[in-house]
Formats: C-alpha cells, structure tokens, sequence
C-alpha cells in the first residue's frame, strides 16, 4: 500500500473544492430565501468565499477591489434599501 501525502497542491485544490461548494450553497440559499436581510447575508458568505478563492488563485489586486466592494459597500447598500422598502418578499398577502 502506497502512502498518500498531502502536498501543498493538493491542499489548495481542496480547499479551493470547499470554497467553491461555499460559495455554491450560500448563491443558492440567497435566491431561495424569502426573508432579504438573510438573503444578503448569503450573498455576503458568497462573496466572502469568492475573495478567499481569488486570494489563493494568487490574484491580489482582484482581492483588493473586490473585498471592500463585494463584501462591505455591495450589502450596505442593499441593506439601506431593503429598510426603505419590505423586509420579505412577496405580494404583501402572506
């Protein structure tokens, strides 16, 4: 039996593996969720994800813009707008 050692490489692709799933569930749990407040929270986890990936796809200056835009300006400004309006969505009859 041949032993198996984990190499950087294969780390890194795992852990990419795992961001990728992450970042699949929360996209998916964002456009399910009825309730908008968590739906950017999901949105945020997706977002967060994606700027793990980047940095270990080693693209720094994607990371740099992308974490204060996609991370902190893109849900506050989805966050100030969801508390001028509802917070669910819906017809307004549930």
């Amino acid at each position: 039996m041949r032993n198996v050692i984990a190499t950087p490489e294969t780390l890194t692709y795992g852990v990419l593996a795992l961001l990728g799933l992450i970042s699949l569930v929360g996209t998916y749990l964002a456009i399910v969720e009825k309730d908008l407040l968590k739906a950017v929270l999901f949105s945020a986890i997706q977002s967060t994800a994606y700027a793990f990936i980047f940095y270990l796809l080693m693209a720094p200056d994607i990371v740099l813009v992308y974490v204060p835009v996609a991370v902190g300006l893109y849900p506050a400004i989805v966050l100030f707008l969801i508390k001028k309006t509802e917070r669910f969505e819906g017809d307004g009859n549930e």
